[in-house]
């Protein structure tokens, strides 16, 4: 994009707003639209309100463009063109990548609103201004004057301008008053006398002021426009940090002012029904709220004490989970018909496995999901109950007062249940009740943690688990890992490097797939966020008990003779699973190498 004072010429025309007419000229210029849609157009922006934006009005008739691919027009893609047409440059406003706290110390939030534009980075030498009008500059010289730095002006979405100039300003005055109003109340505390004052006036439980409830009601509804999967808060020694997992990778998104975070922390402890006093020992809890769409999504609280305060993580529980079919998970027609020819059977333990965040629960969930019909008694021993679900009855580990997983299952077995889900099998005792209860007649399903299916064996033998009483029930294990989807949108297909052949040849072991044709790569842009990725589904590797490897399960069994044994019955491991998702444009190379477990120096 060239400089925006290359736009001069056209700003001599008497720094008029953009006009209608004028827009959808080019655009006719441009074969983009018809002269009826033109038409339909002009017409609309009689229903429109006074001031609405221009390429609002267009965007609102949901145009397809007349050039191949015959793209929707929508506001994002219509503010690009018009970029390109009047030489400027264009920006996307992603809230997360934006200092709120210095932009809108350039101007007041009046200033912004009357001007129509947003300030969006403030460096040493600029101010760069998001505007909507591209031939609106009279006010450039006189803001120079006021900040002492060179202006640049870049073109973005109205809409977002309009948006973020409200909810940028009223962040910023939000914490703002927050940091103000608790350093005073920090140092008052070093007077007893004041102190006591405090108390009388409640004073310091500062958590339900307006303006720190602000600030946690945008934590959230950004954490769940970004699609994030957990929220970090971090204390630090001066600040602290917010960062979001999205798609399995933390992205830091602001640092406030430690006294905001301690107010912000004590705010989500008391929806979460915690003892915001207590701040040396770790604490659970669990809030249900719901996202600016009004789907109902709960978040579970995790607190622990740190060196520099509390941090606190909040875990986001999409409740569409529950109705996604395996397919959408990630399951191939062989995984589902493995998976189903063990969940099927009256009797017997199932095991999935994989490191935390590998998408073991939502496995789990899934499959009760499909069994908790009306004729079967399903229930569930947990730590803690991760998504509460209405079709299954839920038990929660209680370490306070000594109910654990074996405690739990105990109780549960004369409950008369068909379908038992403990969370997880982390000792003896637990491992003792899930095969109780599967020799009396139960299914049990619980997740364990080892790198791969093969493995769960050899970690159950550790635990103590008799060999004889695995092969009288384990009936398979489901070893799972979670890859990045590419973002369908922007992903590019491209030809096999030769470092890409020879690691295709490492992931397609011992099954020797050929390479496709071609691999598609990750290349970003609005819609994933320019991280070419989109979402994350499972690859996979199941293991049924045959014959065969139960003559295997010994005391000293050998895991590498039981891998192999499980790949000649047809066993697909993680890395070949994770390969055929390449070979169908689902995911990148780079991205199954990263995450899926190495193949073992014996080929398997």
């Amino acid at each position: 994009m060239s400089n925006p004072a290359s736009l001069a010429p056209r700003a001599h025309q008497g720094d008029q707003p953009l006009v209608l007419k004028d827009i959808l000229k080019m655009m006719l210029e441009d074969q983009l639209i018809t002269r009826d849609e033109a038409q339909l157009a002009m017409e609309a922006r009689h229903l429109q309100k006074t001031g609405t934006h221009p390429l609002v009005i267009i965007a609102d008739k949901k145009f397809k463009s007349m050039q191949p691919p015959h793209r929707l027009l929508h506001l994002e893609w219509l503010t690009e063109w018009l970029a390109g047409k009047v030489c400027m440059e264009y920006m996307h406003i992603d809230p997360l990548k934006i200092n709120f706290a210095t932009v809108t110390e350039v101007m007041s939030s009046a200033y912004a609103a009357r001007l129509k534009v947003l300030p969006v980075q403030v460096s040493s030498a600029e101010v760069v201004i998001a505007t909507a009008e591209p031939h609106v500059r009279d006010w450039e010289v006189e803001l120079q004057r006021v900040v002492h730095k060179n202006i640049r002006r870049v073109l973005a979405n109205p809409q977002d301008i309009e948006k973020f100039q409200i909810e940028f300003y009223k962040l910023a005055a939000s914490v703002k008053k927050a940091n103000t109003g608790d350093q005073q109340q920090r140092s008052s505390l070093t007077n007893f006398e004041q102190l006591v004052d405090l108390g009388e006036t409640d004073r310091q439980f500062d958590a339900n002021e307006q303006h720190i409830v602000r600030i946690v009601d945008w934590l959230w509804q950004y954490a769940f426009d970004q699609r994030a999967s957990d929220i970090h808060i971090e204390p630090r020694r001066d600040v602290g940090l917010v960062r979001f997992r999205i798609d399995g990778v933390l992205h830091q998104v602001y640092q406030l002012p430690m006294t905001v975070i301690n107010a912000m922390t004590s705010r989500i402890k008391i929806l979460g029904r915690m003892d915001v006093v207590e701040k040396r020992r770790p604490q659970d809890g669990r809030i249900k709220t719901r996202t600016p769409a009004g789907m109902e999504v709960e978040l579970r609280l995790s607190t622990l004490p740190t060196a520099f305060g509390e941090k606190l993580v909040m875990r986001i529980f999409d409740p569409e989970v529950l109705v996604r079919s395996f397919a959408e998970l990630g399951f191939t027609d062989e995984d589902l018909q493995r998976w189903e020819s063990m969940t099927k059977q009256p009797n017997g333990i199932i095991l999935v496995t994989g490191p935390t965040g590998s998408g073991k629960t939502t496995t789990l969930y899934s499959t009760l999901k499909q069994l908790a019909t009306s004729e079967v008694n399903v229930c569930t021993v947990e730590d803690p109950i991760e998504m509460v679900e209405e079709s299954f009855n839920q038990m929660q580990v209680l370490a306070n007062i000594d109910l654990g997983f074996a405690q739990a299952v105990r109780a549960l077995m004369r409950q008369d249940p068909d379908i038992i889900m403990i969370g997880e099998i982390r000792d003896l005792e637990t491992a003792d009740m899930a095969i109780q209860a599967s020799l009396t007649g139960h299914l049990v399903l619980s997740t364990v943690h080892t790198n791969d299916a093969p493995a769960a064996i050899t970690r159950l033998l550790d635990l103590g688990v008799p060999s004889y009483l695995l092969n009288a029930t384990v009936l398979g294990i489901m070893g799972q890992r979670l890859v990045r989807t590419l973002c369908p949108h922007c992903k590019r297909a491209d030809d096999m490097t030769p470092e890409e052949l020879v690691e295709w040849d490492k992931l397609a072991l011992p099954f020797k797939a050929p390479p496709p044709a071609k691999v598609y790569r990750p290349v970003g842009c609005l819609e994933c966020r320019n991280t070419g990725y989109m979402g994350r589904m499972g690859i996979y590797e199941t293991m049924l008990m045959s014959p065969a490897i139960r003559q295997l399960v010994r005391p000293d069994a050998d895991l590498a003779a039981i891998r192999n044994v499980a790949c000649r019955e047809g066993m697909k491991p993680m890395r070949v699973s994770g390969a055929l998702k390449i070979a169908k444009g689902l995911t990148a190379m780079d991205e199954v190498v990263r995450i899926a477990p190495p193949a073992d120096d014996d080929g398997a």
